[in-house]
């Protein structure tokens, strides 16, 4: 994450393991792996060494939106799950439904970005965005989160890199 300048666009430090994210079909998310939004554009299965009893945080942001050279959007919120137990996703509270990538055509490669943050206490979040929405999606930051829910540094992630393809418009059209 250090070489892809993740550190420090989003965070400070690196996280400590790396999260296994697998998508529909076997498609494993790599460290820096192009993927494409075809590929990705279905909510992945996500693991990661959980502590018994403790809650995490799963966050998937878009550094890179619009673009890698003119991020002025940074960062697009894809996806945020709360109180999840050990690393049981499903059972976490959803505030931002997955929606999968889709860069713009013409603006390269964006890195998308797993984040999971063991978590102090439960955390209260009364709103959710769902999928057709991109209110509360755009110019979110990492850091925000890790100060206003005390989650520190995260304890696993990963990512990977995509550009346009095909679905993208697809993907754009669920937006109201």
């Amino acid at each position: 994450m250090d070489a892809s300048g993740i550190i420090p666009d989003i965070i400070d430090e690196k996280p400590g393991a790396a999260a296994k994210v697998v998508y529909h079909g076997g498609v494993n998310v790599e460290f820096g792996k192009e993927l494409t939004p075809t590929q990705v554009k279905d909510q992945p299965e996500v693991s990661w060494e959980a502590e018994d009893g403790a809650l995490y945080t799963l966050l998937m942001v878009d550094p890179d939106a619009p673009s890698r050279q003119e991020p002025s959007y940074r960062e697009a919120l894809h996806w945020l799950v709360i109180n999840i137990p050990g690393n049981k996703v499903s059972n976490g509270q959803v505030v931002a439904d997955y929606i999968g990538s889709g860069p713009p055509e013409g603006t390269g490669l964006h890195r998308y970005v797993f984040l999971i943050f063991k978590q102090e206490q439960r955390i209260s979040a009364e709103k959710h965005i769902p999928k057709s929405s991109l209110e509360g999606r755009l110019n979110v930051k990492t850091r925000d989160y890790i100060s206003k829910y005390n989650l520190g540094n995260p304890v696993a992630g990963n990512y990977y890199e995509a550009q346009y393809d095909e679905y993208v418009p697809t993907l754009m059209a669920q937006f109201k």
